[in-house]
């Protein structure tokens, strides 16, 4: 049976969610929970809004899964879609072979990256995005006549992708449970988490203690081994890490003397989601390769890409080399026609600006509003990225037992409320489009005040 979406349509939510749980593996889901209580089916959206096929109207305040930046229902994009399907629905960028906006948006995201980031190689989401970039890493000193330099240096709590290497980059347990050994060469260091690791310093000392581990692992590991050091500008999955302002020039000034490539994660960061078009660009630092996704097609369809400096990509055009590495997708014309729409409306609509004020903004609600909530542990945030965490104990920061459930009573107290947000035991990570207005934005903050102040008495 073939459904033909649309904006007034009749579901029936029950046969939707007894199909649902016949027959959908649900990613990064209790699929326990889901087979008893089945899924929130989402029919359609507008703006910020989102409608279930009961007719239930919330607010998306996670945009999709970070990435709806332009919002949703944006008809312009479904045009380009087509349009684009219609001469030229696909050809692959293996082989020498390309279509015009694959060419344009390599050429687009040139004249928007800093410099020397003009190259581009492209994805189909934010894991292959990253799993291309540390590839990269390593296949550059190869090229330099130092295969020895394989090691990667990533974070505690950072996320950058479930695919093998980029899992192994990742700095968060639990996704590596049950699923093998972790691929080997790859080292995580503290996290810039004042919260939690930097009490009792100031700015200066937390972030010269995270400089000088940084310093102690490269003589330990050997910068000899060293491809690169992976980093999230503001770590976004892991729990919405805003890094001190004077952390990133220090890290990448102490890589670039070990002749260690600096790579970033822009997958969540990038086009607009800080308040500036790149995440870097709130630090005043450019590194040798940048990956991204998610923002660069708002999310309605699949696209990531890799960018590289010059210097990394004359390296690999030297004569006699062939880049044996790409994805069947990589570079789906489709999805860069799309891709060169959405960042017009990205920059027309000047959203990187709406971003940090309206997070501004938000931020300020929500401080305001949990104040006084003595389950509150931290309220932080960097344009359209925030997080609401909550400890058991605010003295001692003591997280809350898992058997409360605390991130379970969290969702459907928001959800009551209408709006979508991602909770988890150690709080509310917020990500709304970033298109959302005063008006929204208030609405949101009030929803999550209120539901944070049911659930945490």
């Amino acid at each position: 049976m073939v459904l033909s979406p649309s904006r007034t349509g009749a579901w029936n939510t029950a046969d939707l969610v007894a199909k649902d749980k016949a027959h959908l593996l649900h990613s990064v889901s209790n699929l326990h929970q889901l087979q008893k209580e089945g899924p929130l089916v989402i029919a359609r959206g507008e703006g910020v809004h989102i409608w279930d096929t009961d007719g239930n109207r919330y607010i998306d305040g996670f945009a999709g899964l970070w990435n709806v930046n332009v919002g949703h229902g944006r008809r312009e994009l479904a045009e380009v879609m087509a349009a684009q399907a219609e001469v030229m629905e696909f050809t692959p960028t293996f082989f020498g072979l390309a279509t015009p906006p694959v060419i344009e948006l390599a050429a687009r995201l040139g004249e928007m990256f800093p410099d020397p980031i003009n190259h581009f190689n492209f994805t189909s989401g934010g894991a292959e995005s990253n799993e291309t970039a540390l590839k990269i890493a390593r296949y550059y000193w190869h090229l330099k006549g130092k295969p020895e330099k394989i090691k990667v240096l990533s974070r505690k709590m950072a996320y950058h992708g479930i695919a093998m290497g980029s899992l192994a980059a990742t700095g968060i347990p639990a996704y590596w449970q049950g699923f093998g050994p972790i691929a080997p060469g790859f080292v995580h260091l503290t996290p810039p988490y004042a919260y939690r690791h930097g009490e009792g310093m100031t700015e200066e000392e937390f972030v010269a203690s995270l400089v000088a581990e940084l310093e102690e692992t490269i003589t330990r590991e050997g910068a000899e081994t060293i491809a690169a050091f992976i980093g999230e500008p503001v770590q976004g999955a892991g729990g919405v890490v805003v890094p001190p302002e004077s952390y990133w020039r220090p890290i990448a000034e102490t890589l670039r003397r070990h002749d260690i490539l600096l790579l970033f994660d822009e997958v969540i960061t990038g086009f607009g989601r800080t308040g500036t078009m790149f995440g870097m660009q709130q630090y005043g630092v450019t590194p040798d390769i940048a990956s991204f996704a998610k923002g660069i097609t708002s999310g309605y369809i699949p696209l990531g890409g890799v960018g590289v400096s010059d210097e990394i990509f004359a390296t690999m055009a030297e004569p006699n080399q062939m880049f044996m590495h790409g994805f069947t997708y990589s570079g789906h014309p489709v999805a860069c026609a799309v891709a060169l729409r959405n960042l017009q409306i990205i920059e027309e609509e000047r959203l990187p600006e709406n971003a940090g004020r309206s997070g501004a903004l938000l931020l300020d609600e929500l401080r305001s509003g949990l104040a006084d909530q003595p389950h509150v542990g931290e309220v932080r945030g960097k344009g359209c990225m925030l997080i609401v965490e909550v400890v058991a104990d605010q003295e001692t920061k003591a997280k809350f037992d898992p058997a409360q459930n605390v991130g379970g009573r969290l969702q459907a107290a928001t959800r009551e409320r209408g709006v979508i947000v991602r909770c988890s035991n150690d709080g509310i990570a917020i990500a709304p489009p970033l298109t959302i207005q005063e008006d929204e934005v208030r609405a949101l903050a009030g929803a999550i005040v209120d539901g944070v102040n049911e659930v945490l008495v």
